[in-house]
């Protein structure tokens, strides 16, 4: 078996799609959604059954969930993609404990969805553990869990036994725990919602590259599409349309995955409630125990090329593959001799204050939604609907959420980007040595610097 061959484990378990027909000349559309990802995707099906009669084109350069909704970790988590402190700058704290509230919805409604239409996507909801497993990360592992109980959060903090009842991660102090998060395998999820928004009558026109967005006009090699209403669905892509390689950061997550394990390493693991996995690193990682008993791990690898340039194959490093297998080895001992089936990378759009947007231009007709920071599972099932509300002129909760026209200031140019990302995850990457091999008890010195420079809170 190939260990790297640019798809998706997810694609290679289901094969890649056949792909649809492109563009076809020049065509005019009530709403033209650029990009057939989760969020693109989303929106049309929302649009389209508050609205049958709307004309809906959807755009996509490569394939529907080529990008990160086919390549994801498989977390359909509620986490906020932003900060509480900046949502609350704007919209006080209820305003955050609503976005909160309509976030934790968000995983109900996939999961509700994906029954409704028949998209069979390995989807179980048993919450998420975040493990402390350093001395330092304990206390850090407090303050988070008593800052998300401030915002009314229900997470809930866990002792040592209780943590390793659940998964016996080596060397575990303790762990929080959400209920608001379940394990998905994310291209026959894309797959299905593709399909359902095609039975609604919406046209997806793959192998169709979008080279310019303007005022109600979507520019391609096949023709132009004028519509009332132009969706920017990219996300981690944004940055190849003109006039946007400085709105959000295209940020590379890698995975591997193992070959199933046998039945004397569960036993030895435990995980029988198929929660899924985060840590308390700087650098951390993110993990699912898969329908068909294998351990997906992802984390930040090699973060970010220089331009803000994508690798669009998927390939990954074999240094990042090296820190992945190490990881999961040092979190799950009982792996040591597991065999590593694949390895591929994703890319996330980051905006410079690390907070998610989702937008409508009324007058311009231009609407976006995205820089989910990687949590963008779930964030892109409330983007759908608040765009569809936006669309509609209708003035609901959605649309009144802290995330809805924010507006940030823009990267730096190069090479001072290139620069802050690569030394972020360089000091966060030392700050992890220091806490573990080092024996610190506090937090590293050097993460507090990484955080002040990314700006993350």
């Amino acid at each position: 078996m190939t260990l790297n061959g640019g798809v998706s484990h997810w694609y290679r378990e289901i094969g890649l799609p056949a792909r649809r027909p492109p563009l076809d000349g020049s065509t005019e559309a009530d709403v033209c959604v650029v990009g057939a990802g989760y969020t693109g995707l989303w929106t049309a099906y929302y649009l389209k059954k508050a609205d049958p009669g709307l004309r809906i084109v959807i755009l996509e350069r490569e394939f529907a969930g080529y990008g990160a909704s086919g390549r994801n970790g498989g977390w359909i988590t509620a986490a906020l993609a932003g900060s509480r402190r900046r949502f609350a700058a704007t919209h006080g704290r209820q305003g955050v404990i609503r976005l909160q509230r309509a976030m934790n919805a968000a995983v109900d409604e996939i999961i509700a969805v994906a029954a409704a239409e028949n998209i069979e996507a390995d989807i179980v909801k048993n919450g998420m553990l975040r493990v402390a497993h350093a001395p330092a990360q304990l206390p850090r592992l407090r303050a988070q869990v008593n800052a998300a109980q401030a915002w009314d959060d229900d997470v809930v903090l866990l002792d040592a036994e209780e943590t390793v009842a659940r998964i016996g991660v080596a060397g575990a102090l303790g762990a929080s725990f959400t209920p608001h998060c379940a394990r998905l395998q994310p291209a026959k999820l894309v797959r299905g919602l593709a399909r359902a928004v095609e039975r609604l009558g919406v046209p997806i026109h793959e192998s169709t590259p979008v080279t310019r967005i303007a005022p109600h006009t979507a520019e391609t090699p096949y023709g132009t599409v004028r519509a009332s209403y132009v969706i920017r669905a990219t996300e981690g892509f944004t940055a190849g349309l003109a006039g946007e390689r400085r709105t959000w950061l295209p940020m590379n997550s890698s995975l591997i995955v193992t070959e199933p394990l046998p039945d004397q390493v569960w036993d030895r693991i435990g995980w029988a409630g198929e929660e899924l996995l985060g840590d308390m690193s700087h650098a951390y990682i993110y993990a699912q125990r898969t329908a068909d008993g294998r351990i997906a791990i992802g984390g930040r690898g090699r973060p970010y090329r220089f331009g803000s340039r994508t690798d669009s194959d998927g390939r990954t490093h074999a240094s990042t593959v090296r820190q992945l297998r190490d990881a999961l080895a040092r979190l799950l001992p009982a792996t040591l001799g597991a065999g590593i089936a694949h390895a591929w990378s994703g890319v996330l759009g980051v905006p410079r204050d690390w907070c998610s947007t989702a937008g409508l231009d009324r007058r311009t007709g231009l609407g976006w939604a995205g820089g989910y920071v990687g949590h963008g599972v779930a964030t892109t099932n409330l983007a759908g609907r608040t765009l569809r509300d936006l669309v509609l002129g209708d003035e609901t909760e959605l649309t009144g959420l802290p995330w809805v026209g924010r507006r940030v200031r823009r990267w730096e140019p190069e090479p001072l980007r290139w620069l802050g990302v690569r030394g972020m995850y360089a000091a966060y990457r030392e700050a992890d040595r220091q806490e573990t091999a080092g024996g610190r008890v506090t937090t590293s010195p050097v993460a507090k610097v990484a955080d002040w420079v990314a700006r993350r809170e």
